[in-house]
């Protein structure tokens, strides 16, 4: 834990940083993975996480490798954590609000006071998804009515009554990524914009159909169940909504990072931003957002920082 401030009369003091080798950012897969592989190089780091990740919608994913019966999100952070937590670890609970850079080292201060010092942080902070305005959203995403991600699920989805919601002409590049997987695939605009020319076509040469706008979304009996504008309704076992979603990189757009267009940060080949010692992985990462990527990119950052720091020879 942090020192407490130099002068305990003064409560505008802030508290003494807590000098570390590493701060990583967010305990999700990537950044519990990060972290695991740094106690394992015996490296001093803190981990500090609010408990939001992503990964906890998940009701069962059989798209993790070495589970072929299917994980819960929950089950799979908790396993994570408990790897982590045999080395040593202690998530600290709560949010980074301030990452500042004072010389060769970062100061990290969090909501409540608390705060780091590290020349190297590792970024596993996220995305939060945007989320349909749907009655029952959670219980349609606990019984796969809903699904926030073809690439995970698309196979398990496949051959039902499937249909993308998103705006037109997104929609259909998603469709048409589904069509793999399933020849009854429909595309749910989420406003009342035409289809361009090209999508229109692609749409019709895959058999992807193309209904009116969404005007209200539920979970019913099990199934997605959508109101079009023009007041007919239509039934879905999977529906997946593409509304893109919000990186969680604030704290290194802060500090200059390079970014893409969504938000989410450029990496070199070590994971490291436009800002040097300052690392990102997984989903806020500029790339494919998969669990299995995460770990990879926990991997690569937290060799990386190893190989950066000074050598932490073992005593003879």
């Amino acid at each position: 834990m942090p020192a407490p401030a130099t002068n305990s009369s003064d409560s505008s003091t802030p508290a003494a940083a807590e000098a570390i080798d590493c701060l990583v950012i967010g305990a999700g897969p990537a950044g519990l993975t990060a972290a695991t592989y740094l106690a394992r190089y015996r490296r001093d780091i803190r981990v500090v996480d609010e408990g939001k990740s992503r990964a906890r919608w998940i009701p069962a994913s059989h798209n993790c490798p070495g589970f072929p019966f299917g994980v819960a999100g929950n089950e799979l952070l908790q396993r994570f954590r408990t790897h982590a937590e045999s080395h040593g670890i202690d998530v600290v609970d709560g949010r980074i609000e301030r990452l500042e850079r004072k010389g060769d080292a970062f100061i990290a201060t969090a909501a409540d006071g608390r705060r780091w010092r590290a020349p190297c942080v590792v970024l596993a902070t996220g995305v939060v998804d945007v989320m349909p305005a749907m009655t029952d959203l959670e219980g349609g995403i606990a019984g796969h009515a809903v699904r926030l991600c073809a690439v995970c699920d698309g196979y398990e989805a496949g051959d039902g009554d499937i249909a993308v919601l998103a705006p037109a002409d997104t929609a259909v590049r998603h469709a048409l990524f589904l069509r793999t997987f399933s020849p009854r695939v429909s595309v749910v605009p989420q406003d009342d914009t035409t289809l361009d020319a090209n999508a229109a076509a692609l749409a019709d040469a895959a058999g992807i159909r193309v209904l009116p706008a969404a005007a209200r979304l539920a979970h019913v009996d099990g199934r997605a169940e959508v109101r079009t504008v023009d007041g007919s309704v239509h039934r879905f076992d999977s529906l997946y909504p593409v509304l893109g979603s919000d990186a969680q990189s604030g704290l290194a757009l802060g500090l200059g990072a390079r970014h893409d267009d969504n938000g989410e940060l450029v990496v070199d080949a070590h994971m490291q931003t436009s800002v040097d010692g300052l690392y990102a992985i997984g989903d806020v990462v500029s790339a494919l957002n998969q669990i299995s990527v995460a770990v990879g990119h926990a991997a690569i950052a937290a060799t990386s920082v190893h190989n950066r720091l000074p050598r932490n020879l073992a005593p003879t």
